[in-house]
């Protein structure tokens, strides 16, 4: 398949980013090896909901022969996921052609009310901890009348949880126990520092005990991944300058405990692409790593044991798993510890549906996928379910809920923390 206007003339309308996304569009050859792998496609069954059908439809638009606006539901119905990556055999970058022409299409198109209202609450809450906390607060008292309320409100205030954990400051440092085996800084995150901050408190823990010192920068924020991913890229950029500017480059690597964050991360190199902050970003990009990437490559002290025996199923978050390559690294983690039998579930790589703001935004999708995840958990026979993304988490076990299923969910790093903390428990 070949783009047939000049780069040049994309770079008017795209800027730099125009070179890949012309690069993404070339190298499709129709295959249809993603079809199999597309969650929306698996759900809705209509071509143009698959990333090959959804790279037509970009290409049409972006030479001229269809508007913008008949484009963009499907494009809208895109997860993100980039499962369709992971399965193409012709290598191609379609994150780097979605996530750039969701940002070309961001004022061109015309929203109806209720979707800016819904836009500009998640994206003027999440990534501000304090905003977001004074945001749940609010919606619990908004509660009772829900029914009176948009679908759009009512679908965010259903995913409010029913409490809210107490809250305290992560230290400026957490020094290393024993010998000093690495030094490196650690993204707080937003959404998951409010709704799980005790994720944050393992990975510290299960960090020092393996000889690592860790820094958290104070002036951190949100790391720009949910307004980067629809497309409100010129907001993701301030965000991610705040980070480049306070968490710094000089240490062994930037870690994060959360899939989505990662993958932002990692992105920061395309969207401060041909802008003056684009060497430091770059830099900062490539430190970046999961701290289960990190963990394993470093080397893990053996965990004594978990407290009781435990059967354990490992979801893949799709921003692991596709967007960053990272599948075997968690496994290994969880298979290292003494106690704990891991499980492998169906289709375990195939997205529950949460995708950043995704199950609030397109909430019959969403919820369609959560379903099919929960259930393959079941049948695994699994105890529990481990995870590395709390986006996943929210959804996974909101779903489980529904079907009667009161399996715990976990972070990674939470059962770590499990087994070198409470091993007499």
């Amino acid at each position: 398949m070949q783009h047939t206007i000049p780069v040049s003339n994309l770079e008017k309308s795209l800027g730099p980013q125009a070179n890949s996304m012309a690069q993404a569009i070339e190298s499709c050859i129709h295959c249809g090896f993603c079809l199999a792998v597309c969650p929306t496609y698996q759900v809705l069954g209509e071509e143009m909901d698959s990333p090959r059908g959804r790279i037509v439809l970009m290409k049409s638009v972006l030479e001229g022969d269809i508007p913008l606006g008949e484009a963009i539901p499907y494009i809208d119905r895109c997860l993100g996921c980039l499962a369709c990556v992971t399965a193409c055999p012709s290598g191609v970058r379609y994150g780097e052609l979605v996530t750039p022409f969701r940002a070309y299409a961001r004022g061109r198109v015309e929203r109806h009310a209720m979707q800016k209202v819904q836009h500009s609450l998640l994206t003027q809450t999440l990534p501000y901890t304090r905003r977001f906390r004074s945001a749940i607060t609010a919606g619990k008292l908004a509660r009772p009348f829900s029914g009176l309320l948009p679908d759009e409100i009512q679908t965010m205030l259903g995913m409010l949880p029913k409490r809210l954990p107490d809250y305290e400051p992560l230290p400026a440092v957490t020094p290393a126990e024993g010998p000093l085996r690495a030094r490196v800084a650690l993204l707080v995150g937003c959404v998951q520092e409010v709704l799980a901050p005790e994720i944050n408190r393992a990975t510290l823990r299960v960090l020092s005990t393996n000889g690592v010192e860790v820094i958290v920068p104070a002036e951190q924020g949100c790391c720009g991944a949910l307004l980067l991913h629809t497309g409100d890229h010129s907001k993701a950029r301030a965000l991610a300058r705040q980070n480049l500017s306070v968490i710094t480059t000089d240490v062994d690597a930037i870690l994060t405990n959360a899939a989505g964050c990662g993958s932002g991360m990692k992105d920061y190199e395309l969207l401060f692409k041909g802008r003056p902050e684009a060497k430091k970003a770059v830099q900062f990009a490539h430190k970046v790593q999961d701290v289960s990437q990190f963990l394993a490559g470093l080397g893990m002290l053996p965990p004594p044991s978990l407290p009781q025996p435990l059967k354990v199923a490992y979801h893949d978050a799709c921003h692991l798993a596709h967007a960053q390559g990272i599948t075997a690294q968690p496994r290994s983690l969880l298979a290292a510890i003494p106690n704990l039998t891991l499980v492998e579930i169906q289709d375990s790589a195939t997205c529950c549906g949460s995708a950043g703001t995704y199950n609030l935004e397109q909430p019959e999708i969403a919820a369609e996928l959560g379903q099919r995840k929960a259930l393959n958990i079941i049948q695994s026979g699994a105890e529990a379910i481990a995870m590395c993304n709390i986006g996943c988490m929210v959804q996974i076990r909101n779903h489980l809920q529904t079907q009667g299923k009161l399996l715990p969910v976990f972070h990674v790093m939470e059962l770590l923390d499990m087994a070198y903390t409470r091993p007499q428990d």
